[in-house]
């Protein structure tokens, strides 16, 4: 992959559409041509977004939805027996395609098929799934997943909704036990939901079991609220007005034993709990295993949004002018330079571009390993492990690009990508919430340092923070490092990498080597969680308090989780690029791997430099290539934006996306 020399000038790079857009939509490639095809049908719905009244806005979505439930676009991670594609993978896919069109529409999908339908599927048994998965996926019986309270959102084990069983009755009796306790912020309840999947701890015996899933009905056919329940809408919001989020209290609601989501545990007609998982922490965390699509799903989403900005920006880039050069009329007559022609403006638009494309190739990665563990093709305890914590870091990455991406998008358009009637401003609106719905941004990066320092044992799935703060405090911080498993190459890595004046890559090409990068990524990250297991250890020896030490040690957690997440990243990447057949396409998409390698270096420049695996002649270097690769990818940032193939109408940006060169 690498480049021979910089001295002689590189070829000319060329990009394929069609083909760049084959390998992007990748084993799925027919499904995203489905969806793509059907979204134009609904633009009018971004307009509506704006122009309708918020009531009408939400049964205009509703009314979308329950349409695109009829081509069986958004059932098929669902069974065949009832209605659906029987393919967690092509549901992936079709999710991420969805979000290039309005994210109103894409979130109810996600509340209604992603996470009551997933629920029902993934922690219910046949009795549940013959009872409501047909409906469900055909749109004829709306739900919600009422998991959030207006108390408790991220530490979902200390939930108050209470669910005590009543053996005589033969039903669990479900309560909101203070203010705090009521669900709060829940799609589809404030209008459309007849039933809702409420988490609540249980009681049996007078014995607290954790949290557990029950199905509880909330309105008649009719659409009125049963008896026992208070609904509440939560209001006009940032964006998403077309998704009805609610909350919702429980005063004595009565539910049959059956209504028990029972994969993971029961209670029998006796009043008996039981469960094959004895530890309550273990069986916590195995139930909200399975509902880890809802991450890959959203991650996906972000990436798609960020697609649909990259797409606008690039293309107005290509169009507006500004400023004389200097140098006379250019080769097209025209006195003033394209913005893209200026190297800020590649600057800003290009290295997020790559980014984009490497978070693509990354969500791959992960809804394959999803499809394989939900499938049924690897079923090892590890690779659950690893999937969650993978799903988790790619959820947070993927929605801060859409954030940061659609930010430099709307500010590289200007003044006309402040005007509504352009997609920036739902997009801003909209994706807010992508970085702490399906989990807080911080504490899934948390999840995934907990899972570092502990290797993911199952031993250990159940240790809270100062558990797992007690547990790596008594390891060698060696033993942290060698669990960690990324690549035990620490040492090779301090002999590989350039120090000081001993630099072994000291061609232009080095710094264009895949292995370089890939080297000091895997540093980084192994450098990040030894810090973490040394602070843990030295903490605890002094007799500081395991709560403390941990909330002293955060920051670092956080920083060796996302350089864990970025390492997958870029092997995701250079993975794709080096299975490719050589050819234009190999070319330019390696020039894009180069940049966004090098772009995260920068970005980190300082802490490299700080740690002796960069010097500053090195860092001028590496920002110089970047320099380089964005001129060189200049010429084929039209296609490899096109390659993304947003539905033209879903563009809804007549005055900035119109020509382009």
């Amino acid at each position: 992959m690498a480049e021979e020399s910089t001295t002689s000038a590189p070829p000319v790079l060329t990009v394929d559409v069609p083909a760049l857009t084959e390998l992007l939509d990748g084993r799925y490639a027919d499904v995203r041509r489905t969806v793509r095809a059907l979204l134009p049908t609904y633009a009018s719905v971004l307009e509506d977004a704006e122009t309708m009244p918020r009531e009408e806005f939400r049964e205009r979505v509703k009314e979308v939805v329950l349409e695109i439930a009829s081509t069986g676009a958004v059932g098929m991670g669902f069974p065949e027996e009832y209605g659906g594609g029987g393919d967690i993978g092509a549901s992936i896919a079709a999710f991420g395609t969805l979000a290039y069109g309005d994210l109103s529409v894409l979130v109810k999908v996600g509340v209604q098929f992603g996470l009551f339908g997933g629920a029902i599927l993934q922690l219910g048994t046949k009795r549940h799934h013959d009872a409501y998965l047909a409906d469900l996926i055909a749109g004829r019986l709306l739900g919600c997943f009422a998991m959030t309270e207006t108390g408790h959102g991220s530490n979902v084990q200390a939930l108050g909704t209470v669910a005590s069983y009543d053996p005589e009755a033969g039903e669990f009796v479900i309560t909101t036990t203070t203010p705090e306790a009521g669900k709060d912020y829940i799609g589809n309840a404030a209008k459309h939901a007849r039933v809702a999947v409420v988490f609540a701890q249980l009681e049996v015996a007078g014995e607290e079991h954790g949290v557990h899933a029950l199905v509880v009905p909330l309105r008649d056919e009719a659409g009125a609220t049963l008896p026992g329940i208070r609904i509440e809408d939560d209001g006009h919001k940032m964006g998403l007005n077309g998704v009805d989020n609610g909350r919702i209290w429980f005063d004595g609601v009565r539910v049959p034993r059956e209504a028990l989501l029972n994969r993971f545990a029961d209670v029998t007609e006796d009043g008996t709990y039981v469960s094959e998982i004895e530890s309550a922490g273990r069986r916590f965390f195995t139930m909200l295993g399975t509902l880890v699509q809802g991450r890959v799903s959203v991650g996906a989403a972000g990436v798609s949004a960020a697609k649909v900005a990259l797409t606008i920006a690039v293309r107005y880039a290509l169009q507006r002018r500004q400023f004389e050069t200097g140098a006379g009329e250019g080769a097209d007559g025209e006195k003033e330079q394209l913005l893209l022609d200026y190297g800020l403006h590649q600057r800003r638009l290009l290295p997020r571009l790559a980014r984009t494309y490497a978070l693509h190739f990354a969500q791959e990665v992960l809804a394959a390993r999803l499809h394989d563990v939900f499938s049924g093709i690897t079923t090892d305890e590890e690779s659950r492990r690893l999937l969650e914590s993978r799903a988790a870091g790619t959820k947070a990455l993927s929605t801060w690009l859409a954030t940061d991406v659609i930010q430099e998008c709307r500010e590289a358009c200007g003044g006309a990508g402040y005007l509504s009637v352009n997609r920036f401003a739902a997009l801003k609106a909209d994706t807010d919430v992508f970085t702490t719905f399906e989990g807080d941004n911080h504490v899934l990066l948390q999840l995934v340092g907990k899972g570092l320092l502990t290797d993911f044992a199952s031993d250990f799935s159940d240790l809270d923070q100062l558990g797992m703060v007690r547990f790596v405090a008594g390891l060698a911080v060696d033993t942290v490092l060698e669990k960690t498993r990324a690549h035990r190459l620490l040492q090779s890595i301090r002999d590989a990498l350039p120090s000081g004046g001993n630099d072994s890559w000291s061609t232009d090409a080095g710094l264009r080597d895949p292995e370089y990068h890939l080297a000091m990524y895997r540093f980084r990250e192994e450098h990040r969680i030894g810090g973490v297991a040394r602070r843990l250890k030295r903490g605890v020896d002094s007799g500081m308090n395991p709560g403390e030490v941990f909330s002293r040690v955060q920051d670092h957690v956080i920083a060796a989780a996302r350089a864990h997440v970025e390492r997958i990243v870029l092997e995701a990447f250079v993975e794709q690029v080096a299975a490719m057949e050589d050819g234009d396409l190999k070319l330019a998409l390696n020039a894009l791997c180069d940049l966004h390698a090098l772009s995260g270096i920068e970005a980190d420049a300082a802490w490299f430099i700080e740690h002796d695996r960069l010097s500053t002649q090195r860092s001028k270097a590496i920002t110089r290539d970047i320099g380089d690769l964005c001129r060189r990818l200049r010429p084929v940032a039209r296609e490899l934006v096109d390659a993304f193939a947003v539905p033209e109408p879903l563009l809804r940006a007549p005055a900035l996306v119109e020509g382009g060169a």
